[in-house]
């Protein structure tokens, strides 16, 4: 691997564990065991690594939640998506738990992030459309975005609400879980009888992980 690569995975990893404000330069150089001027030799500042995971993090993103074209379960369609939230939440948690800090001190940052959410949220309700055309939600065309923006709200905010609801609270994979749960009780009002047998299906899978 790259020193580029791994200054940026050590990164990844060093923000995930202790929070991104508390990890400095000199502490990625020192977990990956190079100099200092080793490491500003690839980026200038830490907020070039930050935007540089940010690029990782909006590559997959859209990558993951681009429509499937072609014939799929729906139950398989359903899985998908949601190991996907999970995935990018625990992979990508010290954005998520701090992400209005984050943005608020980078104005780049902050426009590619919007950008990046108004494509997402675009594919969002064709898949949520997918999932009407595939008889699993019953949800009218103008009841589309507004679904989605609930559900892109919690995915983007739970790891913050669950840091402020307890100064304990730490961020675990059953914390991500517990989110993926709050989403799917979100739609099961709007699922058909086939679609919500395929949710419950979807939430005692997720259940099972905590216990």
């Amino acid at each position: 691997m790259k020193t580029r690569d791994k200054i940026v995975h050590a990164a990844l990893e060093l923000f995930n564990q202790h929070g991104e404000r508390n990890i400095t330069t000199n502490h990625i150089a020192a977990h990956i065991e190079i100099s200092p001027g080793n490491l500003y030799y690839h980026f200038r500042n830490k907020q070039e690594i930050v935007r540089e995971i940010f690029t990782l993090y909006s590559t997959e993103l859209l990558e993951r939640f681009t429509p499937i074209q072609g014939q799929q379960e729906s139950l398989t369609l359903l899985k998908h998506y949601l190991d996907s939230i999970f995935n990018l939440m625990w992979k990508y948690r010290f954005f998520y738990a701090n992400l209005p800090e984050i943005l608020q001190r980078d104005p780049e940052l902050h426009g590619d992030y919007i950008a990046v959410q108004d494509r997402l949220q675009q594919n969002l309700v064709n898949i949520m459309a997918e999932f009407v055309e595939l008889d699993l939600l019953v949800v009218e065309d103008d009841e589309l975005k507004p679904l989605v923006t609930t559900l892109h709200l919690i995915a983007c905010s739970w790891l913050a609400y669950r840091s402020a609801m307890s100064p304990q609270t730490q961020i675990t994979e059953q914390v991500v879980h517990q989110g993926m749960i709050q989403m799917i009780a979100v739609v099961k009002p709007k699922a058909t009888p086939q679609g919500l047998e395929q949710l419950q299906l979807l939430e005692e899978g997720v259940k099972a992980m905590n216990a």
